[in-house]
C-alpha cells in the first residue's frame, strides 16, 4: 500500500500512456506493416505505459527536508 501511495502520480500518468499508446497504434500507427514498433498493438501500448509514467513523475511534488 505504501508503494502505492508512493508512485501514485506515476500509476496516474501510466493509465493515460496506455490509452495513449493504443490510439496511437490505431489511428497513426504504420499502415504497411513494416515498422516494427507501430505496426502491433501490444508493442506500441508498452512505449505509451513507460511515456505516461515518466510524464506523470513529473508532477510529483517534490518533499521538504
Amino acid at each position: 500500500m505504501r508503494l502505492i501511495k508512493k508512485r501514485k502520480f506515476e500509476i496516474i500518468g501510466g493509465l493515460p500512456g496506455i490509452i495513449g499508446g493504443y490510439l496511437y497504434w490505431k489511428y497513426v500507427g504504420c499502415i504497411s506493416g513494416t515498422c516494427p514498433i507501430q505496426a502491433n498493438w501490444y508493442s506500441m501500448i508498452p512505449y505509451g505505459l513507460v511515456l505516461g509514467i515518466l510524464v506523470g513523475g513529473l508532477f510529483k511534488p517534490k518533499k521538504k527536508e
